[in-house]
């Protein structure tokens, strides 16, 4: 019986190259010859050690990473990050404040969570929705401000930055969790970036994070250690166990993008991908609605509704049950925001958005008029 092709958009855990997939089936039981698998590796060893370095030197390459920044693989996802930026951070200077921009879901509880430790100034009108990004004319930056806060990505809402805010001099920390290595950064204009791997650059269990050395050593007093970024830049990210399969999958991932052209062939995939499904939403009449401002469409997550603009969620239901019975998953949009959601990362492929286009073109054309 032939396997049914699976295409996934789930918004993360999400899709991963087959290649990289099948590299790690085939070194499961066997790890380069040693007789045993990653997953039973000591984090001590030499072996993972060679691994360790190999994914640190993969990312410094690919992101071009200043030498005077550290590069940690830590655990707690980005919601740790959460935690763990004000915490290392927020004391830099006396006020111990921080400059938020609210964008979305996860800027959101970032900036409830940072109000634990001190005061958190959101640096612009608060938004009624979630479907734009404030004109920064309109923002109110601290100049005591320990660091200027934002999520380049919000990947509920689908609502992405195309440009880098300007901090007026204060540390800038971003939340790269899920448009990282989706195109070329600047790594120098940040402070701090952290990004959870299993969007763009490998499974769930790791976090990446890249922060200037002169920022450690400046943790509150109650910050756990596991938390805090110099012990663990100190120990090399082996102050505790570390998630070392999930380590070793970005490695293959990273080694992936590489041998794809990098995150600059990455940005033109991603720019094709979704242009062809906001060029069928645009042109759709208003049967596909995509609530999000045009000036800040996110290429990684593509929200919209289906029959209306607040959608109907008959035919949602219709357009999703369609949809897996071409074997497309994961469709379906945050729970808090309903709709259809399809994100598009790295790992999927044109030939995947093109299949969502055929599908959301042969839906449009059996539905609309009826």
């Amino acid at each position: 019986m032939e396997e049914k092709q699976i295409v996934n958009f789930g918004p993360g855990p999400a899709k991963l190259p087959k290649s990289v997939l099948l590299q790690a089936q085939k070194e499961l039981l066997n790890y380069s010859g040693l007789g045993i698998s990653i997953l039973e590796m000591s984090h001590r060893s030499s072996d993972f050690n060679k691994i360790l370095n190999k994914t640190e030197s993969l990312l410094r390459e690919l992101l071009n990473i200043p030498g005077n920044y550290k590069v940690l693989f830590l655990q707690g996802g980005g919601s740790g990050q959460f935690s763990a930026v004000p915490l290392n951070l927020i004391g830099l200077k006396g006020d111990r404040c921080a400059d938020y921009l609210v964008t979305g879901t996860w800027s959101a509880k970032a900036a409830k969570e940072a109000e634990k430790y001190g005061k958190v100034n959101v640096v612009h009108p608060k938004l009624h929705s979630y479907t734009k990004i404030p004109e920064p004319s309109s923002w109110t930056l601290t100049p005591s401000a320990s660091y200027v806060y934002y999520c380049c990505n919000e990947t509920v809402h689908g609502v992405e930055f195309s440009f880098t805010p300007e901090a007026k001099g204060v540390e800038l920390v971003c939340d790269m969790s899920s448009n990282f290595l989706s195109r070329p950064v600047d790594v120098s204009k940040f402070g701090l970036i952290f990004a959870g791997a299993q969007k763009n650059v490998g499974c769930a269990g790791v976090t990446v994070v890249i922060v200037r050395e002169d920022l450690l050593g400046h943790a509150l007093k109650e910050c756990p250690v596991v938390l805090d970024y110099k012990v663990q830049a100190e120990m090399s990210s082996l102050y505790n166990t570390p998630p070392c399969f999930s380590i070793y999958i970005t490695c293959l991932v990273l080694e992936w993008i590489k041998n794809n052209g990098g995150s600059a062939a990455m940005e033109m995939l991603n720019k094709q991908k979704s242009s062809r499904i906001y060029d069928i939403i645009d042109s759709s009449n208003g049967f596909y609605v995509c609530p999000v401002d045009v000036s800040c469409r996110s290429r990684m997550n593509v929200p919209f509704r289906v029959g209306r603009k607040d959608g109907d969620e008959a035919l949602e239901k219709k357009f999703l049950d369609g949809a897996h019975e071409r074997g497309m998953i994961s469709l379906k949009g945050h729970r808090s925001v309903g709709g259809i959601r399809a994100s598009l990362y790295n790992a999927v492929t044109l030939e995947d958005a093109e299949a969502l286009a055929d599908y959301m073109t042969n839906f449009l054309r059996e539905h609309h008029y009826k």
